[in-house]
């Protein structure tokens, strides 16, 4: 340690004094040295070595191998003022005991020999540490095994319910036994879930980051997610339905049993306060137990939304592979063009600049420069011609032989008026003032206000039928034959439809003025989007 490190832990001593001064070594100077000395005097307390001498800690040093060269190289005077460091008051990770056990000579006497303790604090700070190491290295998984054994020990403790209330004497010990089971397979079941669905959408969200790593396992993810998605779906009905049958008194028989087992450790005076404390714990765990797996009227349990969620995740996982097929293909796609095109309108302050970005945009301006004859307007009126009309077909457009030779045609005399189209724009105006009009109508017309069945729409009038089959035509392309659910939006960003697909749902029938509709009954909830409306 040099003079520098020294002013340095001083100042940290200053910053963490109190309560937490076992942490402050981590942002010492030396805090790697710190760390790999708490770790071996961690590790040898677990084999039952309660004292170390700085020699022994050196050794242990040795061979442990560091996390880098620089780490593994040090000296012994380095680990013996580590250890001093580590156990002065303002830190409190060691307790220090003088060594006189080694004493054969006078002078040894004179020499400073110290034993080294983790002191009640420095153990508590490492077994934190150490768990949120773990923490951050864990990924989490999804636990299909870990519902089958719920499912075993549910079925074990609804069979002591039973002999107890039949007067049959029961195992109390094996009873405590399968409760603190079920709670730790619950607590890991719970657990490993939220990690883990965090680290897909993380996975999801940051795919560009490995590109080939995401491709090489995308295949074997998604089957991971279907097949506990399968098994959430048949265990978890199972489990709630257990649940349902485990009446409330037999939770708290259960939970009394669990508590008199655990108060019989208690100190003395305290095994009836022990008894209370520990009987409202596991009343209260059965209780999160239940909220995790039943669904009740204000809230959907955990095990569905956890379903939901991994079904969600796997359409997510499709897109991203299809984007980055995409992006490797080198396609072009125009709709990052128009988003960024409309974020542009978005922001512009008035009607006006917005049209003169439209025209700088599509160049869609009025071509006043150009005309025909008289002859070919003529022929234009004295024919029917349509969209389908072929070129060979159409009357011939005429030029002047002047400018088919000098590529410029100027006409004498007085120059052409230019038409006035008003009536004609107030006439279109009008009738996209109708058309909005009606379209707005049928768009209140389809409002579900909330989740409801396809089953339970009335009769729908043609227009609001025709758009209410676009929308659910864009739902179930968007769902696909996998997918349990699907959202999508109409083009102007004003509708927003979910659709849900309903289990063994039977036939539903749609009437119209034109016919009747029949298929598969879904949920369905068309709601208006956030700012807009159906206008």
């Amino acid at each position: 340690m040099t003079d520098d490190d020294t002013v340095g832990d001083e100042d940290v001593e200053q910053d963490t004094a109190g309560r937490y001064g076992p942490f402050a070594y981590l942002s010492a100077p030396n805090a790697s040295l710190y760390r790999r000395v708490m770790r071996v005097l961690m590790s040898e307390k677990e084999r039952f070595t309660v004292h170390m001498r700085s020699d022994a800690v050196y050794v242990a040093l040795q061979s442990d191998g560091g996390g880098t060269v620089s780490e593994a190289a040090v000296s012994e005077t380095a680990v013996a003022e580590a250890l001093e460091r580590l156990a002065q008051p303002s830190w409190g990770n060691l307790l220090a005991f003088a060594d006189s056990s080694r004493v054969t000579a006078l002078e040894d006497f004179y020499r400073r020999r110290m034993l080294y303790q983790l002191s009640r604090e420095g153990e508590a700070a490492e077994r934190a540490l150490a768990q949120y190491d773990a923490a951050l290295g864990t990924r989490g998984a999804l636990q299909s095994v870990a519902l089958e054994d719920i499912v075993v020990l549910l079925t074990q403790l609804r069979n002591t319910i039973v002999q107890r209330a039949d007067g049959h004497p029961i195992d109390t010990a094996a009873t405590h036994q399968a409760l603190r089971t079920l709670h730790d397979r619950f607590s890991e079941l719970a657990e490993n879930a939220v990690a883990f669905m965090g680290s897909v959408q993380r996975t999801i969200d940051l795919h560009d980051a490995d590109v080939e790593a995401f491709l090489a396992y995308k295949e074997q993810l998604i089957e991971y997610l279907e097949r506990f998605i399968r098994d959430l779906l048949t265990r978890g009905a199972t489990i709630a339905a257990m649940l349902l049958e485990i009446p409330d008194d037999g939770v708290v028989a259960l939970a009394e049993i669990a508590a008199e087992r655990e108060a019989a450790d208690a100190a003395p005076g305290e095994k009836e306060h022990a008894f209370d404390v520990t009987r409202d714990r596991w009343v209260a765990q059965w209780t999160g137990l239940e909220g995790w797996f039943i669904t009740a009227p204000q809230r959907e349990s955990e095990a569905k939304l956890l379903r939901a969620r991994a079904r969600a995740a796997v359409p997510a996982l499709l897109a991203v592979v299809r984007a980055l097929h995409d992006n490797a293909g080198g396609r072009t796609d125009r709709t990052q063009d128009f988003l960024a095109l409309a974020s542009w309108f978005a922001r512009l302050p008035s009607d006006g600049d917005r049209h003169r970005l439209w025209r700088s945009a599509f160049g869609l301006a009025p071509v006043r420069h150009l005309s025909v004859t008289a002859e070919t307007e003529e022929a234009w009126d004295s024919v029917s011609l349509g969209s389908s009309t072929p070129w060979r077909d159409a009357p011939p457009l005429k030029l002047s032989p002047q400018l088919r030779r000098t590529g410029t045609y100027e006409r004498r005399g007085k120059p052409a008026q230019v038409t006035d189209r008003t009536a004609a724009k107030a006439m279109l105006a009008a009738e996209a003032e109708a058309e909005a009009a009606q379209t707005g109508a049928a768009r209140r017309r389809i409002l579900t206000d909330g989740p409801r069945s396809l089953s339970a729409f009335g009769e729908l009038d043609p227009e609001a039928f025709r758009l209410f089959l676009g929308l659910l035509g864009d739902a179930l392309a968007s769902m696909g034959p996998r997918a349990s659910t699907s959202t999508v939006h109409t083009s102007d960003g004003e509708l927003r439809v979910t659709l849900r697909r309903i289990d063994d749902a039977p036939p539903m029938a749609l009437v119209t003025v034109d016919g009747v509709l029949t298929g598969p009954d879904h949920i369905v909830d068309i709601a208006p989007t956030s700012g807009g409306g159906a206008r």
